[in-house]
């Protein structure tokens, strides 16, 4: 989203390590916490904190020897380059206050927009108490029932990138399997403990009169709003979670059910499941809910055992349609944020966006397109509690770059900029791609593409660099996204399709 001197892969051997090693043998900088905030978009607030004086450029590199990897990370050329590439052109340092992440929740002050998402992540006490400590606002607490919950054994599966982190995960799992006594239980200890953190208790009921009461035992048990489960696709049982959230009448004879037992703040939570989001939404508004939260996981599919012809997890020889999450859902989860974003009878809603958030870019592109709050589950799973460290600090400089003030100030900023048909795009303009020649190594991968999948316009010259043909070239792109060195960008010449406008001429 945003040109970065250092990219993730630059480290893709890092491991992120619990209780780095690296760290421990350094002794002078947090090189540990330094490279979670490369891996997580967040290299400015490293460079920022990065000392004056460079402790690397005469180190022998104890910390590569620690390394768990045995050396296979360049720690101290990534270090390096903090100092010497990223904090020399830093605009700004890195804001020693957070007022800038202060917002609210339907009029519950929150200190920042992230909140966990309801998920074995928010579970016990123990659990939201160690995130409240780490720096989350809140914790949507894992999905409240009064019915009994037998989990299946294993829940979990995932596709993997190259360097072996989940790009897409899939569970099975249900709600929480402790009775509502002990939930409540916990909810008190909470707030005795975490007056200023917000905790949003998710339920789901059988009935009419199981909404109700769950909402009000809630409530009266410290619960600072609620969230209404229509969307877990991975019940047991018919007529639960996203078969309610399908069906706008139900969402809103349930809303209203929920909303009988209590006058706190009301969210539902609402499905992807679906071709439009909007039709529950305006259910659930005039059920009395004062907002939404967006998405849950995805009805799925994680591959087939070739050997064995069953998907993934597998369970004793079966598997299940199950959610899916993690970070490839993101494009899906920012089109039903938009579609929520721009839709003019929920304009005094809070939105609750989540989806496949990791980073603070991330996290600003769901607040840009309308979310007031942000939650987070499948990073959280992968990488732990810590993430928040670079969440806040990468939004909270990022808007103190721009000069906004708050959160608030960039909430919706991109609606305009997205249309839900292409008709509105201008199309008698190409912009040739521009090739980095410096970066460039001659491994063909954009002359391939362009030949087997694009418009043919590219060729190898004898020195091994691409060659661009304008009379060929549509401006796809293609190759900018293929190209393994990011030697190629979009910001290439201009032309116009115009019988009285001259055309390009050949460019390498």
């Amino acid at each position: 989203m945003f040109e970065k001197h250092i990219k993730r892969s630059d480290m893709l051997s890092c491991v992120l390590c619990s209780h780095a090693p690296c760290s421990e043998a350094c002794g002078r900088i947090d090189c540990a916490s330094m490279l979670r905030s490369i891996w997580f978009d967040n290299e400015k607030a490293a460079a920022s904190r990065f000392p004056k004086i460079d402790p690397c450029s005469t180190c022998s590199a104890p910390c590569e020897d620690a390394c768990v990897r045995h050396g296979g990370v360049s720690i101290r050329q990534l270090m390096m380059r903090l100092h010497e590439e990223v904090k020399p052109v830093l605009e700004i340092l890195l804001p020693e206050d957070e007022e800038r992440l202060h917002t609210d929740l339907c009029g519950i002050p929150l200190e920042n927009p992230f909140l966990l998402s309801s998920s074995v992540v928010a579970s016990t006490y123990d659990m939201c108490a160690r995130a409240f400590e780490a720096g989350w606002a809140g914790a949507a607490f894992k999905t409240i029932c009064s019915f009994e919950i037998h989990e299946a054994s294993p829940r979990f599966s995932a596709i993997s990138g190259d360097n072996g982190t989940m790009i897409g995960f899939k569970n099975i799992e249900q709600l929480s399997d402790h009775s509502v006594a002990e939930n409540m239980a916990v909810f008190r200890q909470l707030k005795e403990k975490y007056p200023t953190k917000i905790i949003l208790a998710s339920i789901m009921g059988q009935n009419d009169a199981e909404w109700e009461e769950l909402a009000h035992l809630c409530a009266e048990n410290g619960a600072d709003a609620i969230e209404l489960n229509f969307s877990c696709p991975n019940m047991a049982e018919g007529g639960l979670g996203s078969d309610i959230g399908e069906v706008p009448e139900l969402v809103e004879r349930f809303t209203a059910a929920a909303r009988r037992g209590t006058d706190i703040p009301i969210l539902a939570k609402l499905t992807p499941n679906v071709g439009r989001m909007s039709a529950a939404a305006e259910a659930a508004k005039r059920g009395g809910a004062d907002g939404i939260a967006a998405i849950n996981t995805i009805k799925s599919i994680v591959g087939v055992n070739p050997h064995t012809y069953v998907s993934s997890p597998a369970v004793h020889g079966m598997s299940a349609v199950g959610g899916y999450s993690g970070n490839a859902v993101k494009p899906i989860a920012l089109r039903f944020i938009d579609e929520l974003g721009k839709n003019e009878n929920l304009a005094d809603m809070h939105i609750s966006g989540m989806g496949g958030i990791e980073s603070w870019t991330d996290a600003l592109e769901f607040i840009m397109l309308g979310a007031d709050s942000v939650q987070v589950t499948t990073a959280v799973m992968q990488y732990g509690y810590r993430i928040i460290d670079d969440l806040k600090a990468g939004l909270n400089m990022y808007l103190a770059e721009k000069g906004f003030h708050s959160v608030r100030d960039v909430r919706g900023l991109a609606l305009a900029s997205v249309s839900e048909t292409t008709d509105v795009l201008e199309r008698d303009t190409v912009i040739f791609p521009k090739f980095i020649r410096e970066k460039c190594i001659g491994c063909g991968r954009c002359v391939i593409s362009c030949r087997d999948g694009g418009h043919q316009a590219l060729r190898m010259s004898e020195i091994r660099r691409p060659l661009l043909d304008p009379k060929k070239c549509v401006g796809c792109h293609l190759c900018v996204l293929v190209c393994p060195q990011n030697a190629i960008s979009g910001g290439g010449r201009r032309i116009r399709l115009k019988p009285d406008v001259p055309q390009g001429e050949a460019a390498e």
